[in-house]
């Protein structure tokens, strides 16, 4: 059992491994701040999210609350209102939406599936990355948990996973000393953001895909890709719409601000 555990971890660490190929520290600099001016949170109100997919609709709510920068991502991929690079032919996207058409080109029974790769093979990205968001109590405890997949800290693009089970090994480490996760110590910073929950007739549909054949026999964590992998027809987002506003109150003398109850990052 352990050795599967450290075996799955291994298969999501990978999930875009092509993604941080080392480079130059000028050139890491660079993207960093590029980065940063790329994704800036509007923190969205949204309605749960429906993912029409060719084996049936999955529905998640989304935590703008708890992840604004992931959820703000997805919802710009998905609904064509974020520019990305097509990872296969070098060409920028505009006013086009990443997830339709694309593959959950990973699945694993009594895990998980992950898609959102435009590559279709696990190696691509929209050719930006942002940075974790992790929240110490928003954690692996239930099903249906919809992620980010990366290849390290702060690594995130456009590829996701939704869980089919509780799977603690993959709690974020908050830890100064780091964590321990399976047979491995991890680093303080590690893990994956959450930011959507899945309902539970979705999940039962993440069980069915997962256990639909791959390549070379059983999906397991080494052999993964379906053989008829399951495609994401379009993702709809119902409702999009900011916080509503406060009434006014009567004018009295001005109070002192509260302090924010944003979650700090680690």
């Amino acid at each position: 059992m352990l050795k599967r555990v450290v075996l799955v971890v291994w298969v999501l660490t990978l999930a875009a491994a092509s993604q941080t190929a080392p480079k130059p520290a000028a050139q890491k600099t660079a993207r960093k701040s590029a980065t940063k001016a790329a994704v800036k949170p509007k923190l969205l109100a949204a309605q749960a999210v429906i993912l029409h997919t060719t084996a049936g609709d999955m529905k998640c709510q989304l935590f703008p609350d708890k992840a604004p920068a992931a959820v703000d991502n997805f919802v710009g991929l998905a609904t064509g209102k974020k520019d990305w690079t097509n990872p296969v032919t070098g060409k920028p996207m505009h006013a086009k939406p990443l997830y339709d058409g694309v593959i959950f080109h990973r699945v694993i029974p009594e895990f998980m599936i992950q898609g959102g790769d435009p590559a279709g093979n696990g190696s691509g990205s929209p050719g930006y990355h942002f940075d974790d968001e992790l929240v110490p109590d928003l954690l692996f405890d239930k099903p249906g948990r919809l992620a980010m997949a990366n290849s390290g800290p702060n690594t995130n693009g456009s590829q996701f996973f939704i869980t089919e089970k509780e799977v603690s090994f993959l709690n974020p480490c908050l830890e100064e000393g780091g964590c321990i996760r399976g047979q491995r110590r991890v680093s303080k910073g590690s893990g994956y953001t959450i930011f959507g929950q899945c309902d539970d007739p979705t999940v039962e549909l993440v069980k069915k895909i997962a256990r639909m054949p791959c390549t070379g026999g059983p999906c397991t964590g080494g052999n993964s890709s379906p053989v008829d992998p399951v495609k994401i027809v379009h993702i709809e987002v119902p409702e999009l719409s900011k916080p509503p506003l406060k009434k006014a109150a009567p004018v009295k003398p001005a109070a002192r601000p509260a302090a924010s109850g944003a979650p700090k990052k680690p």
